[in-house]
């Protein structure tokens, strides 16, 4: 009888086992006080929110930088809720409220984690830390952006020092019309800096605040006047106003603002960088976008990431996607991994692209260097899906599914059409198939022929009835029954008669086939003795024939 002479392909040789490692320090800034953290974490104004919605049951949301202080923040929120606590005329205590800490995000952290507050059963949520401000589904919301302290007078003199330098050609620096933002956790020293700029002369500078509103001129965003009033988007050109940035802004909101403002400037408050203000350079990163989308207009299989389970319309969004790659004819799958890494998508080969489902923010993949595939917004999806001619960037970019969720009740009215509409664009659409141009990669000239696999092919007919008049739309098996040539057995992986690429893919292509199919003697396992194995409970386990003899 043959033995394995070796073991399985997948197992770690020894030589790769992990060395022991001493653990660093996850986080080297000075331990802040306990009054620090009262009034960074707001517990305050936390704790008044939960008594006033009479909340029982509270879920505590942390980003993975802020974790470290979550235990501490439990204590500080505890003992504040008791020190409001209203105590009824029969001495009964009211501090009953259950706190619990989401250790671990599902999936982006500046989305609330509705999934993982369903389980503790809470009844609300307290986001902490940056946040896309996406409305939920089911749960109500807290959100603590935390406050940072800032040197405003190092702000408002870096401000002024830059705007003394884009002077016009008339020397008129003060007459720059200036636009002030700032991250939303420090959002709370826009009006000081604002202030302190127009007392310096600057009188054309306008402050921001932070609303819910991603489809606005600056997404989540609306501009303040110096009565203090909101003005109108469209009252405000952008494309005249130098936007002043405090903090690092995320990389969907910088591109987004890129062809939306005439410049823009970051001061930045992170540890290696702190006090210096930087101008990005947005149109680079908009050419490495629509690089993406040259990729992934040739692409035949596409997947849908779904990258929140608690953003309201995500469904709808989903929806929309969906049909307009079918529309496109290509294919698509819906996946759903949690958070996205570059070793979760290499385990689906045949898809060749990927958009993202998720917030304005988490639907852009900032480090994507280690995919395999592109990783595309739904916005730069639908560039993707449009012909040659008519695909025009236009240095527009946006990164969430706000646009999307609103599209299947359009294209719920425009189906209210006649039959013999119908049948008209149904041999409109079988003469655009009969003359497909062919289509070619942008970036490397070649043809492709792989681009449109679920197109329908061969001949169609328009049916009529007895009296000449349109029969209305032709049913896919009409389609597929016109005369063409019939694929022999076995040469197109098909699921329920339909076309699978990625069946496909898995018959053609997939080398591996499992555990132990490196080696090519087929009876090295077909000739192995089956032996039995241990049998009974922990404190007296029995093997093989032992068993046997027992009873």
């Amino acid at each position: 009888m043959a033995e394995l002479k070796a073991a399985p392909v997948l197992s770690t040789p020894a030589e790769n086992t992990f060395d022991q490692v001493e653990p660093a320090s996850l986080d080297s800034s000075p331990r802040r006080t306990d009054a620090e953290l009262y009034t960074v974490y707001e517990v305050a104004r936390t704790a008044q929110e939960i008594r006033a919605g009479q909340r029982k049951c509270v879920a505590l949301q942390f980003p993975d930088s802020m974790l470290g202080d979550s235990p501490r923040i439990v204590q500080l929120l505890r003992a504040e809720l008791a020190s409001t606590a209203t105590v009824p005329t029969d001495g009964s205590s009211t501090t009953n409220e259950k706190i619990y800490i989401l250790a671990d995000t599902s999936y982006s952290a500046c989305c609330v984690d509705e999934v993982a507050a369903e389980h503790a059963d809470a009844d609300v949520v307290v986001h902490y830390g940056r946040s896309c401000l996406s409305p939920t589904s089911r749960l109500p919301v807290i959100y603590i952006f935390t406050q940072h302290g800032l040197d405003v007078n190092d702000v408002v003199q870096s401000f002024a020092r830059e705007l003394d330098t884009i002077a016009s050609d008339d020397g008129a620096a003060y007459t720059q019309k200036v636009l002030i933002m700032a991250d939303v956790t420090y959002q709370q020293h826009v009006a000081t800096v604002t202030d302190q700029l127009r007392g310096r002369g600057y009188k054309n500078v306008l402050a921001t605040k932070v609303v819910h509103r991603p489809l606005g001129s600056i997404p989540n965003r609306t501009i303040v006047g110096a009565d203090g009033a909101d003005l109108d988007d469209e009252s405000i050109d952008l494309h005249e106003y130098t936007v002043f940035h405090i903090a690092h802004p995320p990389k969907s909101l910088l591109l987004a603002l890129a062809a939306r403002v005439k410049s823009l400037y970051i001061y930045s408050t992170s540890e290696d960088s702190a006090g210096e203000l930087l101008a990005p350079r947005t149109m680079g990163l908009l050419g490495r976008r629509y690089a993406k989308v040259l990729t992934l207009a040739t692409a035949g299989v596409i997947g849908i990431l779904v990258n929140t389970l608690s953003v309201k319309n995500y469904l709808k969004a989903v929806d929309a996607i969906r049909k307009r790659i079918a529309d496109a004819g290509k294919k698509s799958y819906l996946i759903v991994v949690g958070k996205l890494n570059p070793v979760k998508l290499a385990n689906f080969a045949e898809i060749e692209g990927w958009v993202v489902v998720g917030c304005w923010e988490s639907s852009l993949v900032e480090d994507d260097a280690g995919f395999y595939q592109p990783v595309v917004t739904p916005f730069e999806l639908e560039m993707a899906l449009m012909s040659d001619d008519t695909r025009i960037w236009g240095h527009k970019w946006w990164g969430g599914l706000e646009a999307l969720t609103d599209a299947p009740a359009e294209q719920g009215a425009s189906s209210e059409t006649t039959e013999e509409q119908q049948a008209d664009k149904t041999e409109e659409m079988s003469d655009e198939e009969d003359s497909e141009v062919p289509q070619f990669d942008l970036r490397t000239g070649r043809l492709v022929t792989t681009s449109r696999p679920m197109r329908h092919r061969g001949p169609h007919k328009k049916l009529t009835n007895g009296n000449g008049t349109a029969a209305g739309a032709l049913p896919n098996e009409t389609l597929n029954g016109a005369l063409a040539l019939r694929a022999k057995a076995g040469e197109l992986a098909t699921i329920k008669g339909v076309v699978s690429p990625g069946a496909e893919f898995l018959k053609s292509q997939r080398t591996w086939q499992g555990l132990g199919t490196e080696f090519d003697n087929e009876d090295v396992f077909a000739s192995t003795a089956v032996e039995e194995g241990r049998s009974g409970i922990a404190r007296g386990y029995t093997v093989g024939q032992a068993a046997q003899a027992r009873t």
